[in-house]
């Protein structure tokens, strides 16, 4: 079973919401997560894994479209 890691979304419209990230097998997680709005893909936007410190946050770099 893989380990996972809380994640806060950091700026954007989903500024302040955490999501459960899954790990690899070198303790890291995905380098972008697309977080789906309310009309699915067609509102994503994409968020940019950055370090702070000794953790992470996915920082908002702009819609998927």
């Amino acid at each position: 079973m893989a380990s996972t890691v809380r994640i806060p979304l950091v700026d954007g419209p989903a500024n302040g919401e955490t999501i459960d990230a899954e790990l690899d097998s070198n303790d890291r997680p995905p380098l972008t997560h697309h977080h789906l709005g309310a009309e699915g893909l067609a509102d994503a936007q994409i968020y940019e894994l950055e370090s702070v410190g000794e953790q992470w946050c996915y920082r908002w770099r702009g819609p998927a479209v």
